[in-house]
């Protein structure tokens, strides 16, 4: 017997009149209705749908066991919920296996925050199984705000609120236009974001658009005892709202100008960042840098953040000069010590070609080569070199005989920028060339991730050194002749 098709049919925000033809169509066909309710039995969905519904067709009411608050189920709140899901994807089962055809019914969207997801993947491998799009509630948001969402290329982010308040504003800093998702009892939380990202005051708060009871009003007008799990912030596009409302005064440049800050972020988390790199980020109106490492920073209210790929290093050098020369602290980013192979260099050859001069400061990190020695012991306990591997901005050549010159002289060599994903037989001849000088008992580092989340630190020899388990994120300890390795640790006496 042919088994019944399911559907998952988006409803749209609310009106009726909103609903697609082709999902009009699907509930008025469809020999199973099925859709999700909370313990009190009423369901938004059906609601929406009730127009189009016809008699004799059979409802199924998934009806959802607990909230959040709590459960007594042995696997909380999760176990709860997935039990839910397989019970309710078996019931469903029964009638597609019975030929019967299911439309599940899906306010907004079923792909985007919905609950027939849930269904669709505990159902889709064994029955034909298709997604109806509907109207978004943040298309909606936007139409009934009267503002567009973005254009051009603005970036538009789409967050649950449900994510830590750091978190929410580091990410409303880091683009042009958001929706937040989820408000109900993470008010709160969304408007500290909203505050600490600066982006308040471009916040609007929209609950049940397009419902006839639907309410609009600036973010932070709102009581957090009025906010039901139906609405959501929406900083719409800045581009927009520029043209439409009056430009705002030019800040008053500061008496002594402006300033560059070039800081070192340390290898990892906050932990290794330094006191005086703490206060002089802030301290900055702009941060500039590589978007991970701006992405470590902590957001703060007010301050403008610039993030920018990882290969546009002069590009973004003149942005911050550029902020300087009128006026604003700025605060450009490294990770490490900005002066080790990283922005301070490329900040100050910038600053060299300027008519007017930036003054620019530089305050030092803990170099990814002082943290992987430190894990370890004291590899770097004598004289030593740092070697970048990268060819990108010097050839290969000036590379191999610095190699060389430093195995000659017997020096512990820590290797940055060792391999690249396209960037693979430079640490094998890297290696080639240390062997023509060194034993091939001679102790060799590889940490990877130091302080992250993937840390991981292993000693080897240079002779079953393996460069293939090496990558960008990685920094190489090649030690000298008289580097040792006593139980577990490894070090360099500080006499010969």
């Amino acid at each position: 017997m042919k088994t019944g098709k399911l559907w998952g049919v988006g409803l749209g925000p609310g009106d009726p009149e909103l609903m697609t033809v082709k999902a009009a169509r699907l509930i008025s066909e469809a020999d199973v209705i099925a859709y999700h309710c909370a313990r009190h039995g009423r369901s938004i969905a059906r609601s929406v749908a009730e127009p189009y519904l016809r008699e004799g067709q059979v409802e199924e009411r998934l009806m959802y066991p607990v909230t959040t608050e709590g459960t007594d189920h042995p696997g909380g709140y999760e176990g709860a919920i997935a039990e839910f899901y397989e019970l309710s994807a078996k019931r469903l089962a029964e009638h597609l296996d019975a030929g019967r055809d299911v439309v599940v019914l899906c306010e907004g969207d079923p792909f985007f925050f919905g609950s027939y997801m849930y269904m669709h993947e505990r159902l889709c491998d064994r029955y034909e199984a298709e997604a109806v799009p509907g109207v978004t509630s943040v298309s909606a948001a936007s139409a009934v705000l009267g503002k567009p969402l973005v254009q051009r290329d603005e970036v538009l982010t789409i967050l649950p609120g449900t994510l830590p308040a750091p978190e929410l504003a580091r990410r409303l800093a880091d683009t042009q236009a958001a929706a937040v998702m989820k408000l109900g009892r993470t008010f709160g939380s969304v408007r500290e974001a909203l505050a600490e990202s600066g982006r308040l005051d471009e916040a609007y708060y929209v609950e049940r658009a397009t419902w006839p009871n639907q309410r609009v009003e600036p973010f932070a007008d709102v009581d957090p005892s009025t906010v039901p799990y139906f609405s959501l912030a929406l900083v719409p596009s800045p581009a927009y709202a520029s043209r439409k409302e009056p430009a705002a005064e030019p800040a008053e440049v500061a008496a002594e100008g402006g300033e560059v800050v070039v800081v070192g972020l340390g290898p990892a988390g906050p932990e290794w960042l330094t006191p005086e790199a703490s206060s002089a980020l802030a301290e900055a109106e702009h941060i500039v840098g590589y978007g991970p490492y701006v992405a470590k920073v902590p957001q703060r209210a007010g301050q403008v953040r610039h993030a920018s790929g990882n290969r546009v290093e002069a590009d973004r050098a003149r942005h911050a000069l550029s902020l300087a020369a009128s006026g604003a602290r700025v605060a450009v980013v490294s990770s490490g010590d900005p002066g080790v192979f990283a922005m301070a260099s490329a900040v100050l050859e910038q600053a060299a070609s300027l008519e007017e001069p930036v003054r620019v400061r530089v305050i030092p990190g803990v170099t990814a080569a002082s943290a992987a020695a430190a894990r370890v012991g004291a590899p770097l306990g004598h004289d030593y070199c740092v070697l970048s591997l990268s060819d990108r901005l010097k050839p290969w050549d000036v590379i191999e005989r610095r190699l060389d010159a430093a195995g000659a002289a017997d020096l512990v060599v820590a290797l940055y920028n060792p391999a690249s994903r396209t960037r693979t037989e430079q640490l094998v001849r890297a290696r080639d060339v240390l062997l023509r000088h060194r034993a091939v008992e001679t102790p060799v580092v590889v940490a990877r991730d130091v302080g992250g989340p993937e840390e991981s630190v292993t000693v080897t020899s240079l002779g079953e050194f393996d460069p293939s388990v090496v990558d960008m994120r990685c920094l190489v300890i090649v030690g000298s002749s008289r580097t040792r390795v006593t139980h577990g640790q490894v070090w360099t006496p500080r006499s010969y």
